[in-house]
């Protein structure tokens, strides 16, 4: 479909084809459990190349619903979960690879402009029916939720390249963090 929006499950097929993947497929199962609960936000936090982008990717072929992941996830742990079937390829996915943003731009504030417009240009294209009343990220969603009832999950990659590079005001990072916690 997108870059962002439902961008399918390609990724995680390199993955599955790697001669170095282990099966961490229990963290959809966790996922699941958490899925309209007040703990629906899930920070996976590990120390780097320990496989965080590769459970991204896992993540957005699960619940992508642009695509039949089935067949990727029948030999893996859960294939066996009771959950399974219930989430697979079921929700429309926003995935987001912060590094990817943070190279092009000079400072948080213009980061995340750009983010709104590349992400609002798909929602726009994919959800042509709906009619908008503001251009930003959270009222395009807002909206498409209202007229729609369509539900997003929100994938984000590398959310603490931000931070890494360290070189923004204390209110940036606020505006950055208000970010995450509305879109």
């Amino acid at each position: 479909m997108g870059s962002y929006l439902n961008p399918g499950s390609t990724a995680f097929q390199g993955s599955l084809r790697s001669q170095i993947y282990i099966d961490k497929s229990g963290l959809i199962e966790k996922t699941n459990t958490v899925l309209g609960t007040e703990q629906k936000y899930v920070c996976v936090s590990r120390p780097r190349r320990f496989g965080k982008s590769m459970a991204a990717n896992m993540l957005v072929a699960y619940y992508c619903k642009n695509c039949d992941s089935r067949g990727l996830f029948s030999g893996l742990k859960i294939a066996e979960d009771e959950t399974f079937e219930k989430h697979l390829n079921k929700y429309n996915v926003i995935h987001i690879n912060m590094q990817q943003f943070v190279s092009r731009t000079e400072n948080i504030k213009e980061m995340l402009s750009f983010i709104s417009k590349k992400v609002t240009r798909e929602l726009k294209r994919e959800f042509k029916d709906v009619e908008y009343y503001e251009e930003d990220l959270v009222s395009v969603l807002e909206e498409i939720y209202s007229q729609k009832k369509s539900k997003f999950i929100f994938i984000i990659d590398e959310w603490d390249c931000v931070f890494r590079v360290g070189q923004e005001t204390n209110s940036s990072y606020k505006l950055y963090l208000d970010f995450l916690r509305y879109a």
